[in-house]
């Protein structure tokens, strides 16, 4: 029998549509997967092709290598056609009923690696710390301007899942206006810590822990579990232990440790589903600079974390129209599919 079930922090519900329920293998693909168009000739993001991309604005290389040149490991450049451009604060304008205001923002790729062919899943773990470390880093330059009222880290992993190329890499996006799911989940998380009188995150974390049902993996500073009310097959979300609204604050060890859980459940979901396209993105608070303005007690009631969602089903128009999401795999299902060796 189907079962509804409401996420907490958001107040959204989904359908766990049990009697579709799929194993596995029902998701994977059927036959080669063509490369993208790119991957058997040129690439803008491989080494050697720096003089391709906008001038980097970040890089780690090797010492004594010149910017835009072959050397680096991770490379951070402004997208070449950006959603939003840098700029001053922009003015609202109001038509009558409607507003509106310049496209101000910043738009930058973060390209994870120089070969074409290693994704996340593939590289050390010493390598995607460092991934996650220029991330810290560059919430950190942007946030600098104040009026970037929230800075966005995502990755579209796969044609399905919005990349337009293949090479692996993410993307940074800040926005002048704090975005409406963005205070949505500040929201929740306010009215929630007024009730439980601690971080809802945290009693979540500790509840997941006990029931151990959709444990996916765990270290000493991080668990990854599949969401009570998962939308998708196999969503994922990995929680840090230790309190913190910001990604920023993580510190050294834990970025090594992130990166360890992070890579274990990429590759259990590569080898498990067989390397579907997948969404990763940050939750963290707004730039403090804004948000102790409006929200005072932030840190105590916000708590950073990642979510993958691996695209295997298509939002359709009863998704769009009610807000539901049908998901016909259970996350007790798809969090012991996960953790299995």
């Amino acid at each position: 029998m189907s079962e509804l079930r409401k996420d907490l922090i958001s107040g959204r519900w989904v359908i766990i549509a049990t009697e579709r329920s799929k194993r596995p293998d029902d998701f994977r693909p059927h036959g080669a997967v063509a490369p993208a168009p790119e991957a058997a000739g040129f690439c803008p993001f491989c080494e050697g092709n720096e003089g391709k991309t906008p001038p980097e604005v970040f890089a780690l290389r090797a010492a004594g290598t010149a910017p835009d040149s072959p050397g680096w490991t991770v490379r951070v450049v402004p997208n070449k056609f950006p959603a939003l451009n840098p700029g001053p604060p922009p003015p609202r304008a109001t038509r009558g009923v409607f507003q509106s205001m310049e496209g101000r923002g910043i738009h930058e790729v973060v390209i994870e690696n120089p070969d074409h062919a290693f994704e996340l899943a593939d590289l050390p773990v010493t390598h995607v710390r460092d991934v996650l470390g220029v991330f810290q880093k560059r919430i950190l330059a942007i946030e600098r301007d104040f009026h970037y009222q929230y800075v966005q880290v995502f990755k579209n992993k796969g044609k399905e899942a919005g990349a337009s190329l293949s090479h692996p890499h993410s993307q940074i996006v800040a926005t002048p206006i704090i975005p409406k799911r963005v205070k949505e989940e500040m929201y929740g998380a306010d009215r929630l810590f007024r009730t439980f009188k601690e971080c809802a995150f945290c009693r979540i974390l500790r509840e997941e822990e006990a029931a151990g049902s959709r444990l996916i993996a765990r270290n000493a500073q991080f668990t990854a579990f599949a969401p009570y009310a998962s939308r998708f097959p196999f969503e994922m979300t990995i929680y840090p232990k230790r309190h913190s609204a910001f990604f920023t604050e993580v510190r050294e060890d834990e970025l090594l440790t992130l990166a360890e859980i992070l890579k274990h459940v990429l590759t259990r979901l590569k080898e498990t589903v067989g390397d579907p396209p997948f969404n990763l993105v940050l939750h963290q608070a707004p730039n403090p600079s804004s948000s102790l303005k409006k929200w005072p007690d932030i840190e105590l009631r916000s708590h950073w974390h990642l979510e993958i969602i691996p695209i295997l089903t298509k939002v359709a128009g009863f998704e769009w129209g009610t807000g539901f999401y049908i998901n016909p795999v259970p996350p007790e299902t798809g969090a012991q599919f996960l953790r299995q060796s």
